[in-house]
């Protein structure tokens, strides 16, 4: 299928107001909207067709508390890294959705699945994990064009998580998404708008 500037157009705004966003109304997202972002991650792209990333909807209040608990306890150690007035700036940062978003999804890397059949990643095992990010990246674009908001949660041990969801040893941890709808729209991001940091230009350097 050939697209056109329409199509071009479209993609392109939905990838310029996209966003990281950390506060959600508590509305429940309709299964069927659900089952869209599932298989966009399907259409992503994957290493050999590997497939690696393993996905766990968190529904339960235990694992949920647990799981803010957590980002609580490296969110504080994380904080100490920093003094003065980018200190202060950090405590004012919102850098999670977790108490309001009605959907919670845990994602993992499988690091030797055995779909594939370790195609293309003989000499760089990351393709799995860039896979997983690809995946997840998918399904971020797709929850824009449903009106919804996507927030990564990064700041969480990876081990932690791992021990904390049961998950096989070969799993990696690789990002913890909030989903639902946001409590409001702004073509500013966060950082910018805190004023963390602007974006920079990407560089294709010729060599």
């Amino acid at each position: 299928m050939e697209f056109g500037p329409r199509q071009a157009a479209t993609l392109a705004e939905i990838m310029l107001w996209r966003r990281d966003v950390r506060h959600f109304l508590t509305d429940p997202v309709p299964e069927t909207v659900l089952e869209r972002l599932r298989l966009a991650m399907d259409h992503a792209p994957s290493v050999g067709n590997a497939r690696p990333w393993r996905v766990l909807r968190v529904e339960s209040t235990d694992l949920r508390g647990a799981v803010r608990a957590e980002f609580e306890r490296c969110n504080q150690d994380a904080a100490a890294h920093y003094a003065g007035p980018q200190a202060e700036a950090y405590a004012k940062l919102k850098l999670a959705g977790l108490d309001a978003a009605p959907v919670q999804l845990a994602v993992f890397t499988d690091t030797d699945p055995e779909a594939g059949h370790r195609l293309g990643r003989a000499t760089m095992d990351l393709t799995l994990q860039q896979s997983t990010a690809m995946a997840i990246f998918a399904l971020w674009l797709a929850a824009r064009a449903e009106n919804l908001g996507v927030g990564a949660v990064s700041i969480l041990m990876p081990r932690v998580m791992e021990r904390l969801f049961k998950v096989p040893e070969r799993w990696e941890f690789s990002a913890y998404l909030c989903i639902g709808k946001p409590a409001f729209t702004d073509d500013t991001p966060l950082l910018h708008r805190a004023a963390w940091q602007e974006n920079e230009e990407t560089v294709w350097e010729r060599r």
